[in-house]
């Protein structure tokens, strides 16, 4: 009964955030994400206004593994939407230091639902930043399951994957992490 709570509430964020919208986004670099995209609110083009977290990640050329990982799960439009949602962004590094081609067997079409899974667990319903994560707490994730964070000599960490730094949004925050959290299952 626990499992089918979480799974219907995973299901309701990710509907809310899906089915969420507002007028604008920021950005020139979304029109490179428009073209991936069928008319989504990652389409929407406002260089006026602050990025939302999709276009954080799209001007991070840190970040290009993670952009295209997003785009083969076709989560461009859930990470574009209003939110509030924290991300936990892994670097380009730490795609890097999977066992040789994980990566690559992960972005086949046949394994988008566990590309899905994983991607869902680098996201939390809300905004999580500064004094918000605290040590021990266990933080749900997007995907069903909890993440636990610890703090140690003021250095933060998720599941053992240290944050190294935040970038607000303006659908939330982005915090860059040096490892890939993978979800229990």
């Amino acid at each position: 009964m626990k499992t089918l709570s979480f799974t219907m509430l995973t299901a309701a964020c990710v509907m809310l955030m899906a089915c969420s919208g507002s007028e604008s986004s920021s950005s020139p670099p979304a029109e490179e994400v428009a073209t991936t995209t069928d008319g989504g609110q990652a389409t929407v083009v406002d260089t006026e206004s602050d990025p939302n977290i999709v276009q954080v990640a799209v001007n991070s050329p840190d970040h290009t593994t993670l952009v295209a990982a997003v785009k083969a799960a076709d989560l461009v439009d859930v990470l574009a939407n209003n939110g509030p949602l924290t991300v936990f962004a892994p670097t380009n590094e730490a795609f890097a230091a999977l066992p040789e081609g994980t990566l690559e067997d992960l972005i086949k079409p046949e394994n988008k639902n566990k590309l899905v899974s994983i991607i869902h667990y680098h996201a939390a319903p809300g905004t999580y930043k500064g004094d918000l994560l605290k040590d021990g707490m266990n933080l749900f994730m997007a995907e069903g399951s909890n993440s636990k964070i610890e703090i140690n000599d003021g250095e933060v960490t998720i599941n053992g994957a240290r944050i190294l730094g935040t970038v607000e949004a303006t659908n939330g925050v982005v915090h860059v992490v040096d490892k890939v959290l993978l979800p229990p299952n």
